[in-house]
C-alpha cells in the first residue's frame, strides 16, 4: 500500500510550489490540485450559494480518488491540500460565510466522515506557514481567477488552521516556514527528506 503525505496551509502560502519541488528532490509522486478542471468551480464563482454543495462534493470525491490511487500503488504520494483540508478549512469557512446552511454543512460533514472511514488518514502532514502579510502579498501577485477565498478570508483560514492542528493526535506533522525559503527550498530539502524517511520508515535516499 502506498503512503500519503498531505501538504496543507493557508491559501497563497506556496503549497503547489513546495509539492512540486519536494517531488523533484525525492522519490515522491506529486498529486496536485487541478482547480481549472473541476466542473463546478466556475459555476460556484457565479452563484456561490447555489453551487457550493456540488463544488464541495466534487472536491471531496476528487481528493478521495487521488488518495485511493496512492493507497493502491507502491508510491509515496505528496498531495497538495487534500480531503482533510477541504473540510476543515474551506467547508468550514464557507459555513462561516453563509454559503452553506446548517443542513448543507452537516451533509458535507457526513460525506467527509464516511470517506475518511474508508480511507486511512495521511501518514504525514507537512504544514506550510508564513506571516499573513507575506501570504497576502503572494495572493495579490499571483492573481489567480479560480481562487475561492479572497484576501479578507486569510485571517479566518489561519484561525481555522490553528484550531484544527491541536485536534490532530495520531499523525506526525512537520512545520515549514515558507517565508524564509526560496521557491526551491534547496537549503532545507536534504534535511526534510531525511525527516520524512525516518517518519515513514521507508529508507528514502
Amino acid at each position: 500500500m502506498g503512503k500519503l503525505i498531505a501538504v496543507f496551509g493557508n491559501s497563497g502560502v506556496g503549497k503547489s510550489t513546495f509539492t512540486k519541488n519536494l517531488c523533484k528532490a525525492g522519490p515522491f509522486t506529486p498529486i496536485l490540485e487541478e482547480m481549472d478542471d473541476r466542473p463546478f468551480i466556475w459555476k460556484f464563482h457565479a452563484d456561490r450559494k447555489r453551487f457550493v454543495v456540488q463544488n464541495q462534493v466534487d472536491y471531496y470525491l476528487n481528493q478521495a480518488e487521488q488518495e485511493y490511487f496512492i493507497r493502491t500503488h507502491d508510491v509515496i504520494g505528496v498531495q497538495d491540500s487534500g480531503l482533510d483540508s477541504a473540510f476543515n478549512l474551506f467547508t468550514k469557512r464557507f459555513y462561516q460565510k453563509g454559503y452553506l446552511d446548517e443542513d448543507e454543512f452537516l451533509l458535507c460533514q457526513r460525506l467527509y466522515t464516511m470517506l475518511r472511514r474508508f480511507l486511512p488518514p495521511p501518514d504525514l502532514i507537512i504544514e506550510l506557514y508564513a506571516p499573513l502579510p507575506t501570504i497576502t502579498d503572494r495572493m495579490v501577485k499571483r492573481g489567480r481567477g479560480h481562487d475561492i477565498e479572497r484576501e479578507e478570508d486569510l485571517l479566518a483560514l489561519d484561525q481555522l488552521i490553528n484550531a484544527w492542528i491541536p485536534t490532530i493526535k495520531s499523525i506526525p506533522i512537520i512545520r515549514v516556514d515558507s517565508s524564509k525559503e526560496d521557491p526551491s527550498y534547496s537549503s532545507i530539502m536534504d534535511d526534510l527528506i531525511k525527516q520524512i524517511s525516518v517518519i515513514l520508515n521507508d529508507g528514502i535516499t
